[in-house]
């Protein structure tokens, strides 16, 4: 009887502390810990940046005039040769106060492209990888007064090198950067797992607005960070992120009432680190 009754009062026991016992969900877990909290702030629930990529023309004639109208802000990055073509606009865009981020000097990509088959990754080591990533923020600096705080991988890519020899430059990305962010990626950010020196990217060219804002919706069930690249800005088609669907998504970010965090990569992607250094 008595052990009956021990094993009754173990039981019960354990009940107890299953029903007290709080569950981290994993929006609100930070680096993978359970009992530390991740938080968005001023009340928000989830993140966007929109980013474009290579310092196209019409970034500058169709987007600047688009986004000043809607008073936001976006992180370009930038190839210096492009800057050049459109100097005192690239000006105007720091003016505006959007972010000017590196995407190298040349953008060298895999051979498979015939566009990068004379500047292929397969062909680099990580000293010319350092150069090219270097050489761009000197070249930034001197042309626009800024230094880049993000970086953005051309084509993705991350390795240079082939075979027994490839090896990946996403630490070279990291010891110089905020935010080294990925392209053509399936996923959004969560900010309590991202590794920040390749944060994932979502393509948003060739999409219309209700595929843009699912995206987004979902993002915000998670607590996530999405990360939209394009890279023309103009009407819709291979390559080219749509002016009407980026107003509509703007409109939807900037709307209080969906406590979505609008920002550029650099601030969010600061803000995820100083979260980090606070809680470590």
């Amino acid at each position: 009887m008595r052990t009956s009754l021990l094993s009754l009062v173990a039981a019960m026991f354990c009940c107890t502390l299953l029903l007290h016992a709080q569950v981290v969900p994993p929006s609100q877990a930070r680096n993978g810990k359970a009992g530390s909290e991740f938080r968005w702030p001023d009340g928000h629930t989830a993140a966007v940046s929109l980013s474009f990529d290579d310092a196209r023309l019409s970034q500058i004639d169709t987007g600047l005039p688009l986004f000043k109208r809607l008073g936001v802000k976006v992180t370009f990055f930038v190839e210096p040769r492009g800057v050049q073509q459109q100097l005192e606009g690239w000006k105007q865009a720091v003016i505006d106060g959007h972010e000017i981020a590196n995407h190298t000097l040349t953008h060298p990509c895999t051979g498979n492209y015939a566009f990068s088959r004379k500047n292929a990754l397969e062909d680099y080591d990580l000293q010319r990888m350092a150069q090219e990533i270097d050489g761009a923020n000197d070249q930034i600096q001197k042309l626009l007064g800024v230094k880049s705080k993000t970086f953005a991988y051309p084509c993705g890519q991350k390795f240079v090198g082939r075979g027994l020899d490839v090896q990946s430059y996403v630490p070279l990305v990291a010891e110089r950067f905020i935010v080294g962010r990925s392209y053509l990626s399936e996923s959004s950010n969560d900010p309590t797992v991202v590794d920040l020196s390749q944060a994932m990217g979502t393509a948003f060219d060739d999409m219309d607005f209700l595929q843009m804002k699912k995206v987004v919706d979902e993002a915000v069930k998670q607590g996530r960070w999405v990360i939209f690249v394009g890279h023309e800005i103009g009407q819709r088609a291979f390559q080219t992120t749509d002016t009407k669907a980026i107003e509509l998504l703007c409109k939807y970010l900037r709307d209080p009432d969906n406590k979505i965090w609008f920002g550029t990569v650099e601030e969010i992607g600061e803000y995820i680190r100083q979260q980090r250094n606070d809680h470590d």
